[in-house]
């Protein structure tokens, strides 16, 4: 039976895996935290922003918006992870004990999981709703309410798993990004978040594809109306968008991941670690503008907030588009067709 470790330092499992630990503040160090707290305040107040519009507009009070508030809060706890992150990096990480280091970790991991796993369940509800001919606004309720506390409990569940999938009692599979995990839950790790991504990408597609089909069919009526292929041209801007953003601010921090995991020796991971751990929370950022600054509503709500003029929703300002519980209707047919904004 392997030897376990668990009275050893934080120390020791980075002397072991070889990454070094910082015994005194370092330029780079310094220019790290400072970047990464001005991320995670500007994180925290976007995502707040976007939760107190959704409680204050009773016209947002929609389950697709829901969606987009689970996502915010998932976006807001990464923000406040990535915060105790940046406090407790540098020389403090070598006076953390082995319990706070899996804390440290674990609130990364559980908030960044919120937010992959919030991304997925909203482009599953797009496509349902989209291949079931049936408003955004209209969604169950019950199952919205159930997938907004499935995700934290995937999140939960992944923030937990390290504390028995670890390298304590086995240090030739201790990480070098992450000296105290295991190379395998580093690699099943991001290999469930490049399957979200493609996952995404498939739903993604087939409602492209689905819309493009549609519009051909209008195409050749006598009635088609050119905003319907301006909406198709609305929908691919956002379908890329979504899956650009998803791509630029998750996929290098886990192709590094997955090297590590595999236990690629010649690669050096721990140079671009950092880096692209500063991107993938970046992604907390991007998501406030690519799913709900493009929606008119939002976008209205965000201003009277800002501005400091909360009024009744019922003097709410004229949308100048459709919402994303709306639809636009196509005569021949009587069916609807899904808002460009997603």
């Amino acid at each position: 039976m392997d030897h376990c470790y668990y009275n050893k330092s934080v120390s020791f499992f980075y002397n072991h895996s070889g990454k070094q630990l910082s015994l005194h503040w370092q330029p780079k160090d310094v220019v790290m935290v400072t970047l990464g707290l001005t991320v995670s305040v500007v994180v925290l107040l976007t995502n707040l922003l976007v939760i107190v519009a959704i409680v204050s507009n009773r016209r947002l009070h929609q389950p697709i918006y829901y969606l987009l508030g689970n996502l915010a809060a998932a976006d807001l706890f990464a923000g406040l992870a990535y915060l105790f992150l940046m406090l407790h990096t540098g020389p403090r990480t070598a006076q953390l004990s082995v319990r706070v280091w899996f804390v440290r970790q674990g609130l990364l991991d559980a908030s960044l999981s919120a937010s992959v796993v919030n991304l997925l369940a909203i482009a599953v509800e797009r496509h349902r709703s989209v291949m079931a001919v049936q408003p955004l606004s209209l969604l169950p309720r019950g199952r919205v309410l159930l997938l907004m506390a499935g995700s934290w409990a995937v999140a939960l569940g992944l923030a937990l798993l390290p504390s028995y999938w670890n390298c304590l009692c086995n240090l030739d599979h201790c990480a070098r990004l992450a000296p105290i995990y295991s190379r395998t839950f580093l690699t099943a790790w991001a290999l469930g978040n490049l399957l979200a991504f493609l996952l995404m990408a498939a739903v993604y597609a087939r409602i492209f594809l689905y819309v493009r089909g549609r519009m051909n069919r209008m195409s050749q009526h006598a009635g088609f109306h050119p905003r319907y292929r301006e909406t198709t041209v609305a929908l691919v801007k956002t379908v890329v968008i979504i899956l650009g953003a998803f791509v630029v601010c998750w996929t290098p921090g886990q192709v590094v991941l997955l090297l590590d995991g595999l236990g690629c020796d010649s690669c050096n991971v721990l140079a671009v670690e950092k880096y692209f751990l500063l991107l993938a929370e970046a992604n907390s950022l991007v998501n406030p503008v690519v799913y709900s600054c493009r929606d008119a509503e939002m976008r209205s709500t965000f201003r009277r907030l800002l501005c400091g003029c909360l009024r009744s929703s019922s003097h709410h300002m004229p949308r100048k588009g459709p919402r994303p519980g709306m639809r636009v209707n196509i005569p021949d047919s009587g069916h609807p067709l899904v808002d460009s904004s997603l």
